[in-house]
C-alpha cells in the first residue's frame, strides 16, 4: 500500500489493518488480553430541569486497553489516522494511563508506535519511537508494571487472582478495578490498615464483595467481618453481591455489634 492510499484509509482502518495486527504479532491473545473500544468514564450528566442525560460526547474511551489478564490493565492504545504524526494521540494515552494508573501508553498512526514508559530502568528513555514490528511483549509490559506497582514476584500469586464472573457478564468498572486492585497489592505487600472512600452509588458493595472474592481463592485470609449499621443492608448483601459465598455465611446480630455478616472461609 502506497503513501497515498493509507492516507485516505479511516482511524477503524489503519487498526484493523496495522495496529492491530502488530500487537498480536509481539504475543498479545487477541481474546483475553486485547480489548478495542473500552469505555473508561461514561461522561458527565447535563441536568435541565426535572430531565437529565448523559453527554455521550465527552465520554472517555481508549482504543485499546492492554491486559496480562482479565484483571490486571496493563497499557493503553491510542490510535489515529495516517494524515496525523505517529505521536498525535499521546497526550489522550497518557490521560486513559492515568485513569487506569497503568505505566506505559502508546500512540499510532499505523507508521510506527510513539511509546512513553513511566517506570523506566536504568538506560531505557521514558519516550521513543518503535517500529511497527517492535511492539513490546506482554512479558514486557508485565515486568514494566510490577516494577511500577511496586510488585515482588512472591505476591503474583495474590495480585492476578481473577475476579468472580456471573452468569449475567457484570465486571467492575475501571475505577471499581483501580480500588480492587490496589487494595489486593496492598495487602500482598503487607499492609493490614486500608482505607477506601468511594461516593454513594458507586459500588462500595460489589467492589468489596471482589476484594473478599480474591483474598478468598488466594487462601490469604480465612475469617472476614462485614460490618453494616442495618439489618435491612446486611439482608441485601446477602441475596445479592455476596451471594456466591453462599453457605460459608453467617448473619450475625447482639447487643455488642452492628448487623453483620461473618464469612469464614476454610477450603476456598
Amino acid at each position: 500500500m502506497d503513501s497515498k492510499e493509507k492516507k485516505a484509509l479511516s482511524e477503524i482502518d489503519i487498526c484493523d489493518l496495522f495496529i492491530t495486527p502488530a500487537i498480536k504479532n509481539a504475543g498479545w491473545d487477541q481474546f483475553t488480553q486485547i480489548r478495542r473500544e473500552v469505555t473508561l468514564t461514561p461522561g458527565p450528566v447535563v441536568v435541565r430541569g426535572n430531565m437529565s442525560s448523559r453527554n455521550q460526547k465527552k465520554k472517555k474511551f481508549a482504543d485499546y486497553v492492554l491486559s496480562w489478564d482479565a484483571s490486571t490493565p496493563l497499557a493503553v492504545v491510542e490510535a489515529k489516522e495516517n494524515n496525523y504524526s505517529v505521536s498525535h494521540g499521546m497526550q489522550q494515552a497518557l490521560g486513559y494511563a492515568d485513569i487506569l494508573e497503568v505505566p506505559s501508553a502508546f500512540s499510532s498512526n499505523g507508521d510506527a508506535f510513539a511509546s512513553h514508559n513511566k517506570a523506566p530502568q536504568a538506560g531505557e528513555d521514558i519516550e521513543t519511537e518503535l517500529a511497527m514490528e517492535a511492539f513490546p511483549t506482554p512479558e514486557e509490559l508485565w515486568l514494566r508494571y510490577k516494577r511500577f506497582r511496586g510488585i515482588e514476584a512472591a505476591d503474583e500469586a495474590l495480585v492476578l487472582q481473577p475476579y468472580h464472573l456471573d452468569a449475567s457478564g457484570k465486571e467492575p468498572r475501571y475505577y471499581q478495578v483501580e480500588a480492587i486492585n490496589r487494595t489486593i497489592e496492598a495487602v500482598a505487600n503487607g499492609q493490614r490498615r486500608i482505607l477506601l472512600v468511594m461516593a454513594t452509588g458507586t459500588g462500595k458493595t460489589y467492589t468489596t464483595f471482589q476484594i473478599i472474592w480474591r483474598l478468598w481463592k488466594a487462601k490469604a485470609v480465612k475469617r472476614v467481618l462485614f460490618l453494616v449499621d442495618r439489618n435491612i443492608l446486611a439482608d441485601q448483601t446477602r441475596v445479592n453481591d455476596f451471594k456466591p459465598f453462599g453457605s460459608v455465611m453467617t448473619k450475625i446480630k447482639n447487643r455488642k455489634i452492628d448487623p453483620a455478616l461473618y464469612l469464614s472461609l476454610r477450603g476456598g
